[in-house]
């Protein structure tokens, strides 16, 4: 069994896969157990350093640190399972967090603040307010009913045209107030038009390659 953990490390840091040299405060674990729930799900392996390299761990105050993190400093809390690994003569925790239905979760910082986190390759990256706002939507049970106003137009028109846009480029070349910029990709998102990728340092929103621009404009003057 050991040796399919070390094959594991080796694989190093992604999207499901998290290292911990130990846990010296709950609330930054607590920052990874909430990526790995607003997103794919993973595992936060506790007792190793980035560079792969054991160190291992105190189990039981391991875990009640752990358990902190995802009880009292994420809201809502997460729900997680727990497996130790003995490798080496040291033990390993695993915490083992599913995606969740109930996103968006947010995790406390050191000044009290919530703040909703996800998952990108190997690093925890701020959830954008239009990411909250998708979350929030896929559970509400009212439906989303998106016309083809002058706003969509744009937003659409400029797609085809330049391939992405941002929330403040959209609010700005579309004449839109920020929160009506961050609605309308929020509905984009959840209704297929329109995907979401990270860049460095921001959020960028594309359409969808599946998304059919003249099936749908048949479709809404079909309505009229």
């Amino acid at each position: 069994m050991s040796t399919k953990l070390l094959n594991r490390i080796r694989e190093g840091e992604h999207q499901r896969q998290d290292f911990k040299f130990c846990i010296s405060d709950s609330r930054k674990i607590a920052r990874s157990l909430v990526a790995f729930a607003n997103s794919d799900g993973g595992s936060l392996l506790i007792g190793v350093k980035d560079n792969g390299h054991i160190v291992g761990v105190q189990s039981d105050e391991e875990y009640y640190m752990a358990e902190s993190a995802a009880r009292i400093y994420s809201n809502p809390p997460i729900s997680f399972a727990v497996r130790q690994w003995n490798v080496e003569g040291k033990t390993v925790l695993e915490v083992i967090v599913e995606p969740s239905q109930a996103k968006p979760h947010f995790a406390k910082d050191e000044n009290g603040k919530w703040i909703a986190w996800v998952r990108h390759h190997d690093e925890n990256r701020l959830a954008s307010r239009v990411m909250i706002e998708v979350w929030r939507k896929q559970k509400s049970r009212d439906g989303i009913l998106v016309h083809l106003d002058d706003s969509w137009k744009f937003l659409l028109e400029y797609l085809y045209k330049y391939d992405f846009i941002t929330v403040s480029a959209l609010a700005r070349k579309g004449c839109l107030p920020y929160r009506k910029a961050e609605q309308l990709l929020a509905d984009g998102i959840v209704t297929g038009i329109i995907q979401p990728f990270f860049g460095e340092t921001n959020v960028f929103y594309k359409l969808n390659r599946k998304f059919d621009l003249d099936a749908w404009e048949k479709q809404e003057k079909g309505r009229k």
